[in-house]
């Protein structure tokens, strides 16, 4: 079983080495605990974002679990000689996460998306998962919430007492988000899953399978949304390919 405190240095990042079983495990505990954490999704975009923000670097590295949400991350690993390591997709853990709340008996709440997002995927949850404890959603503006808009959030969490606080931004907004509202909002675990409240509403088609086995969901996300992400996409990937090269060249060297 993978270490769940051991990480694999991605361009000064550490990527937690862990599988989708085993990260569920350890967030489990950590609800049993009463422990309070935030867990980043991170891939080849979080890594870049990370190379000229410290601050989001540091957000990164302090998680209670950085989980490996691309394929790159993981041949990185593997490269790294960390066999255990495996993709923990964002939408995947949210779904196991969910399952395994209706035994368990614990709640979400649902932050993020645009406006509806999170109350459709509160419906698609409650039909998909029949007798699951959703108790609140919030679709928070397209900047940082004013002290009113921060109160009334705070206080509806404060009510709702969520075991699970689900966030749905943009990379690096989400991070920034999880750091700063863990120690004001009444939540056990924080996790920012991207892309997962689009993709569990129908707003975002997921990838095939094989698709993503490949390392190659970047192009199905780039065919559905090329004005968004061309950049990220055409931008980041070679040069996180360079990048990571030119340090893994000089480490081998050294060794």
């Amino acid at each position: 079983m993978p270490n769940r405190n051991e990480r694999v240095n991605v361009l000064g990042v550490g990527i937690s080495i862990t599988n989708i079983a085993s990260a569920v495990d350890t967030i489990q505990d950590w609800v049993e605990r009463h422990e309070r954490h935030y867990i980043c999704v991170t891939g080849v975009h979080g890594v870049m974002e990370s190379q000229k923000n410290a601050d989001l670097k540091r957000i990164h590295n302090q998680s209670g679990l950085t989980v490996p949400d691309g394929m790159p991350m993981v041949w990185v690993g593997h490269l790294k000689k960390y066999p255990g390591i495996e993709r923990v997709y964002g939408p995947d853990l949210m779904m196991e996460i969910c399952k395994k709340s209706l035994r368990k008996g614990y709640s979400h709440f649902f932050y993020g998306g645009e406006e509806g997002v999170a109350k459709k995927l509160r419906e698609n949850f409650e039909e998909r998962f029949p007798g699951i404890r959703i108790v609140g959603t919030y679709t928070p503006p397209f900047r940082s919430l004013y002290k009113q808009e921060e109160a009334e959030l705070i206080e509806k969490v404060a009510k709702a007492k969520p075991d699970f606080f689900w966030v749905g931004l943009s990379t690096p907004k989400q991070e920034h988000f999880m750091a700063d509202y863990l120690p004001r909002l009444n939540t056990k675990v924080m996790i920012g899953v991207g892309a997962a409240f689009d993709i569990h509403t129908g707003r975002v088609k997921d990838a095939p399978q094989w698709v993503k086995k490949m390392g190659l969901q970047w192009v199905h996300r780039l065919g559905q949304e090329p004005r968004r992400l061309w950049k990220r996409y055409l931008y980041n990937n070679p040069k996180f390919v360079y990048l990571f090269l030119k340090e893994y060249v000089f480490e081998t060297r050294k060794a």
